[in-house]
């Protein structure tokens, strides 16, 4: 080893000072925007970011970013969640896997790369569902970074954080940093619990997948896509009604799959594979490499200062939350703070419930076909209670049973001007979502 170049001992392993020399820069002296009442520099903000516990979801195409980045940001205590194994398409972009690997879980290959090349850093990877941890295992965490392609994974974390809080325990709220991508176009915010808008609040910028019509589902599929919506929207509940459908378990897209392909066979219809099943069941976002990279870097950014506080944060309450990226002409951000809506379901569980106008020509089952295209509630499976009564259950079978019959059923005849009425649906267990409805 070189004269003159310290080492340290960390996780057994010997690490020169030399990898983290770049940082000293940052950690060893204030800088202009720097606040003076919450950085300190010096050794003990370097140790203090070494120490932080951080939950990395998803290790995808943003997820290799967000790992490769930490770890070369001075975090040493790094734990990531994917449930997916590697397929050949994600080769082109997610470069921490290789043809080798194919078949394997993406967090044991991405934990097991990212240690190799960055000695002193432990990443702990899990191979499961978000939803398989308690609040007891988020509770352990500093931050919370998102590289999700899934807007329901999204809202799962986002509710489970924010029900986390307890105002007596300043640790209980875990800033969550999210990334995401679509194409050339993409974005970064922060969400302090409680205190910022949430994801639920910020939904509306999301806008659902056009529907297709039942009628083409059912009788003239014309595309690979409306074959797989078939399988998942009728040929499930009338095959495997008693099972709920989890789109993260391979058994089920792979019985989705192996149904939309038959289908496809009958209309002479091409291109149906496994990754296009779970692509449009999971709704998930194409991306693009140099858009991933953009993205994930403006998040470790962003978790990199809310550990040091060596500059100013998105997500401090009254300043800019939210990172809007452009780069199909060129490259161009936009910076804003997006408010917390007083009627979130998730910030304001108390709140009163939101209005809403109907016809009065409406079945119960075209009522619950809008509240998947409503951008503020994009619920696929829901289940409907009024004042009075249950109108409709989607589990368990033999409470859809007993309400099945409400579905052809005006939902003037079933609940009254003015009533207000409770949706839930079963992706999102804690969450009730309130409405006062009024008939035109």
């Amino acid at each position: 080893m070189a004269e003159g170049t310290a080492t340290t001992l960390e996780n057994g392993i010997a690490v020169s000072r030399a990898r983290w020399k770049y940082l000293d820069n940052i950690l060893n002296r204030s800088g202009p925007f720097t606040d003076p009442d919450s950085f300190e520099p010096g050794e003990t903000i370097a140790e203090s970011l070494a120490r932080a516990k951080v939950l990395v979801i998803g290790a995808g195409g943003l997820g290799c970013e967000i790992l490769k980045n930490l770890a070369l940001s001075g975090f040493k205590d790094i734990h990531v969640i994917d449930m997916d194994t590697i397929d050949v398409s994600n080769l082109n972009r997610q470069f921490l896997f290789r043809q080798a690997d194919v078949g394997s879980y993406k967090a044991d290959v991405a934990a097991k790369f990212v240690e190799k090349r960055v000695k002193g850093v432990k990443i702990t990877p899990y191979c499961g569902k978000i939803q398989d941890k308690d609040e007891e295992y988020y509770m352990q965490f500093a931050m919370v970074v998102c590289g999700l392609d899934s807007i329901e994974a999204r809202r799962w974390i986002n509710a489970t954080l924010v029900g986390m809080v307890d105002e007596e325990n300043p640790d209980s709220m875990k800033p969550l940093v999210d990334g995401g991508t679509e194409g050339f176009k993409g974005q970064a915010r922060v969400i302090f619990p409680t205190m910022t808008s949430c994801i639920e609040c910020q939904l509306d910028m999301h806008a659902p997948r056009a529907a297709v019509p039942l009628c083409t589902l059912a009788t003239i599929p014309r595309q690979p896509q409306h074959c797989i919506e078939w399988a998942h929207i009728i040929a499930w509940d009338e095959e495997r009604k008693d099972i709920t459908l989890d789109t993260d378990d391979p058994e089920h897209i792979t019985w989705l799959y192996q149904k939309a392909l038959k289908r496809a066979q009958e209309f002479n219809i091409s291109g149906v594979t496994y990754s296009m099943t779970q692509g449009v069941v999971k709704n998930i976002i194409p991306a693009i490499a140099s858009t991933n990279a953009i993205v994930a870097a403006s998040c470790c950014n962003e978790a990199f200062k809310i550990a040091t506080n060596t500059n100013p944060f998105l997500g401090y309450p009254g300043t800019d939350n939210y990172m809007m990226y452009t780069g199909d002409e060129s490259i161009y951000t936009y910076t804003f703070e997006h408010q917390k809506k007083a009627d979130c379901p998730v910030c304001n569980p108390d709140a009163l419930a939101r209005p809403l106008t109907v016809s009065t020509a409406l079945t119960l089952q075209e009522f619950r076909d809008t509240l998947a295209e409503k951008p503020e509630l994009q619920l696929k499976k829901t289940s409907i209670r009024s004042e009075a009564k249950t109108l409709y259950y989607v589990q368990p079978a033999s409470l859809e049973e007993q309400t099945r019959h409400n579905l052809d059923k005006k939902l003037s005849e079933l609940v009254e001007d003015g009533e207000e009425v409770a949706i839930t649906d079963p992706a999102f267990p804690t969450l009730v979502f309130k409405y006062k409805l009024t008939f035109n």
